[in-house]
């Protein structure tokens, strides 16, 4: 049944009797509160576009406000504050929860009843599909990340294309006892070495969706994975965030794989390129794909202006607010039409990211998926420590969340 509230209604045909001499309901000033995570120049950008929705909304006296709320306890803030009504009227934040939050209820508003043909047109088709859950849309794509290689300009000339490449150039500048290695990432991370498990052909789930961490593509992948760290040597022990900046910033590793969130904590003093991460012979030479966690907008379910929300989310992930997220905030917008602005066509940085995209997998949005990081994290530990094989550990992660998720069935 469509939705088209009476309050709606009225002030829709005073937009279009706009011209006559229509007495219309002058309104109270309708304000919404925002939530999002930015900060820093993703801050400063975000805060720059609700400036400019404030201003162009004026006349109709809606207005944005907004909180940042602190990485860390903003999931949890969600869940906990929404539901009960008590949250904001629109809230940024990944796909990866948007399967879990849905299943829970009364968390994110269905949006297909809002969407024209030209708004969904102005997305790239991937990002779109982050924001689809069972068939139905639920927010709207603003910004994407996904893991690309970023080098040292002094220490690689040509970023390698192809695996093969990699290895030659990480073995020719690895040196375990200078501390040197010729490639860093956080690869006991899943979500670091999904990259080289989808080029495997490897997955989360079959559909259903149903788990299947221990199958044979993962494994491969996995195996590949050991082979780089123990027989080519060019990756370091005990990866982690902290040691790919340090190593990086040192000039003791030429290349890494990260995502844009990495940029701001290159040293001034290093002048760094990015590229599309290298294709892999041993899979045929297929491109690794890494995961894209799209940023999306969301309309809180329990808002009361969800009209007016769907107004906002749709102005900010238009041209002009992408603009100044690409621009000012280093943001990688989910609008394709941003990126044949000259500017931007021209930034090396953005552009290269943009055709890592291309052959990059959205991250599951399952409900299920929340569930899956804490046995394959223990899993993938195991592997690189040498206390399990591939084969077993990853037999012992699908045991863990089959079973997890039966407990959770039998709850419901």
């Amino acid at each position: 049944m469509t939705r088209f509230p009476w309050q709606f209604g009225i002030i829709a045909l005073c937009w279009l009797l706009g011209g006559i001499a229509l007495p219309c309901p002058a309104g109270a000033q309708t304000t919404l509160v925002v939530w999002h995570s930015y900060r820093g120049q993703e801050k400063t950008a975000f805060e720059k576009v609700t400036e400019e929705f404030n201003k162009a909304m004026a006349g109709r006296k809606i207005s944005v406000t907004t909180l940042a709320v602190p990485y860390d306890a903003y999931a949890d803030k969600i869940t906990a504050s929404i539901p009960r009504g008590k949250g904001p009227d629109v809230f940024i934040f990944a796909q990866d929860r948007l399967g879990g939050w849905i299943e829970a209820g009364n968390t994110v508003e269905p949006i297909g009843f809002y969407l024209d043909d030209a708004v969904r047109k102005r997305f790239i088709e991937s990002t779109t599909r982050a924001m689809t859950y069972r068939g139905s849309v639920y927010g709207l794509p603003f910004n994407y990340k996904t893991l690309a290689l970023i080098y040292n300009k002094a220490l690689v000339k040509n970023p390698p294309r192809t695996s093969g490449e990699l290895v030659k150039i990480a073995k020719q500048f690895t040196n375990p006892k200078a501390g040197r290695f010729g490639l860093v990432y956080w690869y006991s991370n899943w979500y670091y070495h999904a990259a080289l498990m989808n080029a495997f052909g490897g997955r989360a789930f079959d559909p259903g969706p149903k788990p299947v961490l221990d199958n044979p593509d993962n494994i491969r992948s996995i195996k590949y994975l050991l082979r780089l760290y123990k027989q080519d040597r060019i990756l370091p022990d005990d990866p982690s965030t902290a040691l790919v900046t340090t190593l990086f910033n040192a000039g003791k590793t030429p290349m890494v794989f990260n995502g844009p969130w990495f940029l701001g904590e290159i040293a001034d003093n290093i002048k760094y390129g990015v590229a599309m991460l290298p294709t892999v012979d041993e899979a045929g030479g297929s491109p690794m794909r890494p995961w894209i966690t799209v940023e999306g907008v969301y309309i809180a379910l329990p808002s009361q202006h969800k009209e007016e929300a769907y107004e906002f989310a749709a102005y900010v992930t238009a041209v002009p607010a992408a603009k100044i997220m690409a621009m000012v905030g280093r943001q990688l917008p989910a609008n394709k039409s941003v990126y044949a602005l000259p500017e931007i066509a021209g930034d090396p940085v953005l552009s290269a990211f943009r055709k890592q995209l291309d052959v990059s997998v959205p991250m599951p949005n399952f409900a299920e998926m929340t569930m899956m990081w804490s046995p394959v994290s223990t899993a993938m530990n195991k592997i690189v420590k040498g206390t399990a094989s591939p084969e077993a550990a990853m037999a012992e992660a699908q045991k863990n969340i089959v079973k997890n998720l039966e407990g959770l069935r039998k709850q419901k």
